[in-house]
């Protein structure tokens, strides 16, 4: 009976995990669940591993959205056409900036973990590009946070989360919002 339960071990160990990041509170939360709850194994035989083959890892994802190059009229009747690139790449360089410093927390806080992690900046639909993402890593566990939308503010704003759930190819696990910052958003 105690072999089961260590090849049980084994397999928390070498998990794959993807975890998708972004500004809010939930995501973070959803983090730090993760790493209290399923690489806490991990970090306690960390001694007892010989290889990095037998280390659990995180995918720190985070998918920025991509910006559409509208071109504005000006003058008069619309007679010249100025676009907006110096909008757009302003836009980009922030939207960049912005990326790292989320992932770099969320890098630190494995780091403080000692669970190893690696994170990935994407671009596009948030919702297309992690259930994409989570099959091209072929992760054993998409882990996602919830903003704690109530079921109107779903139904018009979408939710990532929802859609992941019904199109990602790998287990996917939703972390609710604790219960005072749900109170705190609705």
């Amino acid at each position: 009976m105690e072999e089961s339960g260590g090849g049980a071990e084994m397999k928390r160990m070498k998990m794959k995990v993807m975890v998708a990041i972004d500004d809010s509170d939930g995501s973070l939360y959803a983090l730090k669940w993760a790493l209290e709850n399923l690489f806490s194994v991990m970090t306690s035989m960390e001694d007892d591993a010989t290889s990095s083959e037998n280390e659990g890892m995180v995918f720190l994802v985070h998918v920025e959205p991509t910006f559409q190059n509208y071109v504005h009229a000006i003058g008069p009747g619309g007679a010249a056409f100025y676009p907006a690139f110096v909008v757009v790449d302003s836009v980009k360089k922030a939207q960049q900036e912005k990326s790292v410093v989320i992932l770099s927390r969320a890098l630190q806080m494995c780091k403080d973990k000692l669970v190893k992690a690696e994170s990935v900046i994407l671009n596009g639909d948030p919702r297309e590009m992690i259930c994409q993402a989570a099959e091209q890593m072929q992760v054993d566990l998409l882990i996602m946070g919830s903003r704690g939308l109530g079921t109107l503010k779903r139904a018009f704003l979408g939710s990532v989360s929802d859609y992941c759930a019904h199109h990602a190819k790998a287990p996917i696990l939703i972390v609710k919002p604790q219960e005072e910052q749900h109170k705190n958003h609705s």
